[in-house]
């Protein structure tokens, strides 16, 4: 089981004015990889309030998967992924960059997208967009590489290299 955590960055959502689809989509999708969401918070677009959550998921609940959703874009009020980068160890592009480049197929705002992933302990963490149809396809393109990447994360397995027929 992969523990999972959720973060919605709404300050609409977080006074109870919107209804938070995205955070639901993201539950429903981690289910595919025997994910289990342990932690849910809906939060403001506030700079340390991310901070302070995403440090609490990792080094206080221990979850291996932290997705965040919103606050990725151009918006003065967007921070997430600025948060993000200052709480991480290590930067994960590979994730964020073939999530705008598969999404650029779909839509050219993709590029817009300031959404970044990255490893904090031994916790992976992701942010998504802000809408439940980008956080779907988002982790249509990533969820299937994630079991893996937790696994060597944490140490549970030590090989990345398998052929392409194992992949699939």
């Amino acid at each position: 089981m992969i523990k999972v955590g959720i973060l919605t960055i709404s300050d609409k959502g977080s006074k109870g004015e919107r209804e938070d689809l995205s955070g639901k989509a993201i539950e429903e999708a981690v289910k595919k990889i025997n994910g289990e969401v342990k932690y849910y918070q809906i939060i403001p677009d506030e700079k340390d309030i991310i901070q302070e959550e995403l440090i609490k998921a990792v080094d206080n609940l221990h979850l291996d998967l932290i997705l965040t959703t919103g606050g990725t874009g151009l918006a003065k009020r967007d921070v997430t992924p600025d948060a993000t980068l200052e709480v991480i160890e290590k930067e994960v592009s590979g994730i964020s960059e073939i999530i705008r480049s598969e999404s650029f197929k779909k839509t050219n705002r993709a590029i817009l997208s300031r959404g970044v992933a990255g490893i904090r302990k031994e916790s992976l963490i992701i942010n998504l967009p802000g809408s439940p149809k980008g956080v779907r396809e988002s982790l249509e393109i990533v969820l299937k590489a994630l079991p893996h990447g937790i696994e060597i994360l944490k140490s549970q397995a030590t090989e990345c290299g398998r052929n392409d027929e194992e992949i699939r």
